[in-house]
């Protein structure tokens, strides 16, 4: 069964942007006693944004360390401050990134059961909060923004607990797939028809799907 530690557990609360002004919540420390979870996510985080970040479907935010190493490549002016928790993810692992995780997947960590539903829309703070241009869309072109979790089962999770996979479904559509059909023009219907049938889509993804499923069928 896959599974891998969880190194960090990040939290943080409400402040604001420096040289900027606006309210964020992406600057997160690190959580070393166990943390109470809950459907709305951490209970000692919090998000500035909640139209697009936090809530059910966006309980709890992964983003593997894997990735940052393609933006410390990509980004070198500010590579040093590129480390776990700086993209305010909640969970950093050494191991996985897209290609090893599906929409849908139920996992298990400490006491909570968690099931990915969607990869991470990265957004203008990112930029903001490195003081560069271009991470945020080198994130979005890249797809590696991550993934959202919706929590099944309410419960405690701590940095060492191991998040370990109990449910995948048969024809399983991968986040890298995801991201690869999110960008190409004209797409497969066959897997564009994978994407809005995949069990576990959070219900704002699907429709968007199920949108372009139409306007290609329309226009093929």
């Amino acid at each position: 069964m896959q599974q891998t530690r969880v190194d960090a557990v990040f939290a943080g609360r409400v402040q604001a942007m420096p040289g900027d002004g606006r309210p964020t919540g992406i600057f997160k420390t690190a959580v070393v006693e166990p943390v109470r979870v809950g459907v709305e996510g951490l209970e000692i985080d919090a998000q500035a944004d909640r139209r697009v970040h936090g809530g059910p479907e966006k309980a709890v935010h992964h983003f593997p360390a894997k990735n940052l190493l393609r933006l410390r490549a990509a980004f070198p002016a500010v590579a040093a401050r590129l480390v776990p928790g700086s993209l305010g993810e909640n969970l950093s692992t050494a191991a996985w990134d897209e290609t090893e995780v599906c929409i849908g997947d139920v996992y298990r960590l400490g006491s909570v059961r968690l099931q990915l539903n969607q990869p991470r829309s990265p957004c203008w703070k990112i930029d903001a909060r490195f003081g560069v241009d271009g991470m945020t869309r080198f994130v979005a072109e890249h797809g590696i923004a991550g993934w959202y979790y919706r929590v099944l089962e309410p419960g405690r999770f701590a940095a060492g607990d191991v998040l370990m996979l109990e449910e995948r479904a048969a024809d399983a559509v991968s986040l890298r797939e995801y991201w690869d059909l999110h960008a190409a023009t004209r797409p497969d219907l066959a897997a564009v028809r994978r994407v809005v049938d995949a069990p576990g889509l959070a219900p704002d993804k699907r429709a968007r799907w199920q949108q372009r499923l139409e306007w290609l069928q329309a226009n093929g």
